[in-house]
């Protein structure tokens, strides 16, 4: 049994709902957090921001009369840009923007690449590359996590010259020249 209670506490149970709490409605990000490895959450908020005004500008662009050339000039660099990062798979048409989602985003991240690319077994282990300093772009040392990779930037992806890993792998495939090791 539970007693009834008091007028004070009466009001001040009026401010609070106990059955829907603000910190319960994010299950969908959390999961994401979870499985792509984000360990800042102002990372995912970004996301989700960035997704929605994609959306918001397809939306605009879509609203656009068809017959407009504009129209179909801003849809073309729209879905150029979008392909281009790796956020839409093709560049058909403008209906692949409500695709566009913070998971997209996440998708495109180094870890996730790493692991895409057979690099890394999973995304912890990607993530501890990147902070130790293994994983390059280009000629630039990445140590950021949420280093985010298009489609041209994939083919750059490589190990650090005095890596140990890359040292490692060449070993492995007796790929390891006699000059490495010397040096």
């Amino acid at each position: 049994m539970v007693r009834k209670l008091k007028f004070h506490e009466q009001k001040l149970l009026k401010k609070v709902d106990f059955l829907n709490w603000e910190v319960d409605n994010n299950l969908h990000e959390v999961k994401v957090l979870r499985r792509y490895h984000i360990e800042r959450r102002e990372d995912y908020t970004k996301y989700n921001k960035l997704s929605r005004s994609i959306r918001e500008l397809a939306q605009k662009i879509r609203d656009l009369n068809e017959k407009d050339g504009f129209r179909a000039q801003s849809t073309a660099r729209l879905l150029e840009k979008l392909y281009g990062v790796g956020l839409i798979p093709t560049r058909e048409n403008l209906a692949l923007t409500e695709k566009v989602t913070a998971s997209a985003f996440c998708r495109r991240r180094l870890p996730s690449v790493l692991v895409k690319l057979r690099m890394a077994q999973n995304l912890k282990t990607a993530v501890t590359f990147i902070e130790q300093g293994h994983v390059r772009v280009g000629p630039e040392i990445i140590t950021d996590p949420a280093f985010l990779i298009t489609r041209s930037m994939e083919d750059f992806v490589t190990w650090v010259d005095s890596s140990k890993i890359k040292q490692h792998v060449m070993n492995y495939n007796e790929q390891r020249d006699d000059f490495d090791l010397v040096v």
